[in-house]
């Protein structure tokens, strides 16, 4: 009995290094058909926008343009001057959190105040969107980025 205990609790970490391992090949062949699928993003005159909703935060999430990476996305601030956001538009605030959306409309230029973060983003006054996945993949390192409570902003990796 006490061989058969030691010789399962010589086992033990072994399975929580494969588990790991096992992890880490579906992250990385996640990132790898996320950074195939935006190449394949046709060139144009639009964006791409990943939702990013917090609670106590007033900005819409990280816009970057097609075929370029999710590091080099900015986080903006919506004019909804032309068109509402998706979520407000089915008045549903948050709802659409890290959804993907093709964005069209462009930077106004103008940088915008947004206090409970104590920081400036620009401004992107949005024209039309068309819905690309309610559930794309993980454009974040940081455990818990698109949880709506969490008061932390987590950059695209």
């Amino acid at each position: 009995m006490q061989r058969r205990f030691l010789f399962l609790s010589a086992l033990l970490p072994l399975a929580f290094t494969a588990c790991e391992t096992m992890q880490m090949r579906s992250d990385a062949d996640s990132r790898e058909k996320m950074r195939a699928a935006i190449a394949a993003e046709p060139p144009g005159d639009y964006f791409i926008g990943r939702r990013y909703y917090k609670r106590d935060y007033k900005f819409w999430g990280f816009v970057r343009r097609p075929q370029q990476p999710w590091a080099t996305a900015q986080m903006v601030m919506l004019n909804e001057q032309q068109k509402l956001a998706p979520d407000r538009e089915q008045n549903s605030m948050g709802s659409d959190n890290n959804y993907e959306y093709k964005l069209y409309g462009s930077f106004s230029d103008q940088t915008v105040y947004e206090p409970a973060s104590n920081g400036f983003y620009p401004e992107f006054t949005l024209k039309s969107y068309e819905l690309v996945s309610t559930s794309p993949a993980n454009i974040y390192k940081t455990p818990g980025a698109t949880d709506p409570t969490r008061r932390v902003i987590a950059k695209p990796q």
